[in-house]
């Protein structure tokens, strides 16, 4: 398991574009992907699941990746977030 502390730096905070972003980039990937907020925990690879965490400017996210390439995918959304999915 490959955990990441993640902060949302875009001041829209995460809608429905970053949110096609985050799922279309997990979804390249055979781990399982979640983020949690709170108390929390969806499907990285779900839009809906990603917009229900209503996460806005500065939330703070833990990313948890599982699987043979949880190293790359948690690296791949580590990497948007940090870009504020440009």
């Amino acid at each position: 398991m490959t955990t990441r502390n993640l902060e949302v730096l875009t001041r829209a905070g995460i809608h429905a574009r970053p949110a096609s972003i985050i799922a279309e980039t997990a979804n390249r990937f055979d781990s399982r992907i979640e983020i949690e907020k709170d108390t929390m925990r969806i499907n990285a690879k779900s839009i809906m699941g990603i917009i229900t965490l209503g996460a806005t400017y500065k939330t703070k996210l833990k990313l948890i990746c599982t699987g043979e390439d949880e190293e790359s995918a948690a690296n791949a959304i580590e990497t948007l977030f940090k870009n504020r999915f440009e």
